[in-house]
């Protein structure tokens, strides 16, 4: 299994955390788990006003991220005008954002960042200098 095997299996059982699966069967479901995180929301605003809240995403990957898993669950993500490009708005009810879309956005952030660290450094070490740590103190 290649490193990317192993996140796209670590980002699908992050997603099934979050959507309350119980059984093995239910992790390889992605579908069903995506299609339960939808139904929630829909809950959610039943019973709870949607609020907008304000994210500032410091770099592009996590804001890609973040814009990609609003919008997996039917949210629509937006910035005023004049707003910084780190900004990201979106209206929900904040039980979904608390409970399910910050939390699994963190769990699939360290996911990518620990591989991109795994990338990077592979890359570095094999391209350009095999030694590739830290310089050393003075």
């Amino acid at each position: 299994m290649t490193i990317e095997d192993e996140l796209r299996h670590k980002l699908r059982r992050i997603e099934a955390l979050f959507a309350g699966a119980t059984t093995e069967g239910e992790r390889l479901a992605a579908a069903a788990a995506m299609d339960r995180i939808r139904r929630r929301l829909r809950e959610a605003e039943k019973v709870e006003q949607p609020a907008e809240f304000k994210f500032t995403l410091a770099d592009e990957w996590s804001r890609r991220l973040f814009v990609a898993l609003c919008r997996r669950y039917g949210l629509d993500p937006y910035r005023y005008r004049r707003q910084r490009h780190t900004t990201v708005m979106v209206r929900a009810p904040q039980s979904f954002i608390q409970e399910t879309l910050w939390p699994e956005y963190q769990e699939i952030q360290r996911a990518l960042e620990e591989y991109l660290l795994q990338a990077t450094n592979r890359i570095i070490r094999e391209e350009v200098f095999r030694n590739s740590s830290e310089p050393s103190r003075r």
